[in-house]
């Protein structure tokens, strides 16, 4: 699905225009290992431009090498603020051994176990963003329950069962300032598509009427906190 139609607007009003990347961000975006297509990319990258307006920061859940992160991270150096990521970098329940989206070149030879922080450190180190991330490693729900400030903006791209997504909308979505946005990542509504945990908390933070939803765009969700509660 694309982004959605908005109602025409009179002529003498002009329809703004997202914000996007510099060539070079974008670039280190498609060059980066991850999943996300670049039309989400930019839809992300929008998204959290008008969030960083609020001057607070940007989180995410989910690094993994950190393909995103390069368009939080830009989005935030603009603004003036941090971008936060959260991430075990031990890999979501489909990167591990014998599952589709395992990766034998991020297994620690060592330990033998997936390891995607030195990748994502290098990820940002050629996008020359290291200074505007502060990367949280460990699991999302023990990062949550620390962390005490408020959020402009949270992507929520982690695990996909609903163990784990449940959590990080649990941990996160309350931190979530009024009129921030809220966006989450792999939202199928068709079960043949994908997984259907995103779906699910996606479908929760809209019945709960503190969320509106603003942008549609393939799997990417953005929502607006308009009210209390998640």
């Amino acid at each position: 699905m694309g982004r959605r139609r908005r109602r025409p607007r009179p002529h003498h009003q002009e329809e703004p225009v997202a914000a996007e990347p510099q060539p070079e961000i974008l670039a280190a975006f498609q060059a980066a290992k991850g999943f996300m297509p670049p039309g989400e990319g930019l839809a992300l990258y929008a998204a959290a431009t008008e969030a960083a307006a609020l001057g607070l920061p940007l989180l995410e859940v989910g690094t993994y090498c950190g393909r995103s992160t390069i368009l939080l991270a830009d989005a935030a150096r603009a603004a003036g603020v941090s971008a936060l990521t959260v991430d075990h970098h031990r890999g979501s329940e489909e990167q591990q051994p014998g599952w589709e989206y395992h990766d034998p070149s991020l297994v620690d030879p060592e330990l033998g176990l997936t390891d995607t922080l030195p990748t994502f450190r290098r990820t940002l180190r050629r996008a020359g963003l290291e200074q505007h991330v502060v990367a949280l490693v460990g699991r999302s729900p023990q990062v949550a329950a620390v962390w005490g400030g408020r959020l402009g903006f949270v992507f929520i791209d982690g695990g996909h069962t609903d163990e784990h997504a449940t959590a990080d909308y649990e941990g996160w979505a309350p931190k979530l300032a009024e009129g921030g946005l809220l966006a989450v990542h792999d939202v199928f509504p068709d079960p043949a598509d994908g997984g259907q945990a995103p779906y699910r908390i996606y479908r929760r933070a809209l019945e709960s009427g503190a969320f509106t939803e603003i942008s549609a765009t393939d799997s990417l969700r953005v929502l607006r906190r308009t009210g209390a509660g998640i």
